[in-house]
């Protein structure tokens, strides 16, 4: 019972990812906007969390924070706090999300 605690639910297939961090590991979705200050977004974007790019939650730590984001080739770790400013929409398995 303990161990199930310590594992993120995952969410039905049906709902909708808001923002990066609602991601179950392997999910894929689309990157709608940056919620963020100019200078952390404008870093971001240069990492490929640019509108209409692709996301994947990659993996997480052992505390499931930071987590590991595959975009644009590159495998990118952000902590729970920015992830959930970065706006998605689903990108659904092997379609192009647009």
């Amino acid at each position: 019972m303990l161990r199930q605690s310590l594992f993120r639910a995952r969410r039905p297939r049906t709902a909708i990812a808001e923002n990066l961090s609602d991601l179950a590991l392997g999910e894929e979705a689309v990157v709608e906007a940056l919620d963020l200050p100019e200078s952390s977004a404008q870093r971001l974007q240069e990492l490929g969390f640019i509108p209409g790019g692709r996301v994947v939650a990659a993996r997480s730590a052992p505390g499931g924070d930071p987590r590991v984001y595959r975009v644009d080739g590159a495998e990118v770790a952000l902590r729970r706090e920015t992830a959930s400013r970065v706006k998605v929409r689903d990108g659904g398995p092997g379609g192009d999300g647009r």
